[in-house]
């Protein structure tokens, strides 16, 4: 039987999320390979794809260029935010935790596809840890 991560831990556990702030975070992470889509297939001559929504927010700028660079800039911020988070968690799984977190892994299939180099208690106390930094950078 795998390990479920129950959305609220013990109050007591020093990574202790509100379990709707877990499911946010969890969520914003999710959304992390639509970001990286969006932003390579954004070019300088503010092209957009028909198949991405811009969620960004540009007031009335008639600029197509300064708009392109402000989705940009705003797909950048937030990919290179969860990555920063990732290797504060624990620059050594760094790329694991990034893969489990964007993808919605497992220690199982992280252990079975990339053989991760730790037990399963340490992954997931990482997991946890992630959330909790996350949230802090989120503020």
């Amino acid at each position: 039987m795998g390990t479920t991560i129950r959305p609220e831990l013990s109050e007591k556990n020093p990574y202790w999320l509100e379990k709707h702030r877990y499911y946010e975070l969890k969520h914003f992470c999710l959304q992390y390979p639509i970001w990286r889509k969006a932003y390579s297939s954004l070019d300088s001559l503010a092209t957009r794809p028909a198949d991405l929504a811009m969620s960004v927010v540009t007031n009335t700028l008639s600029d197509p260029t300064a708009k392109c660079a402000i989705a940009k800039a705003f797909y950048s911020e937030r990919i290179n935010m969860v990555k920063r988070v990732a290797e504060k968690t624990d620059p050594v799984l760094a790329d694991y935790i990034l893969n489990a977190i964007v993808e919605g892994w497992s220690y199982d299939i992280l252990k079975a596809r990339l053989e991760i180099p730790c037990c399963k208690d340490t992954y997931y106390e990482l997991y946890r840890r992630f959330f909790w930094l996350l949230s802090k950078e989120r503020k």
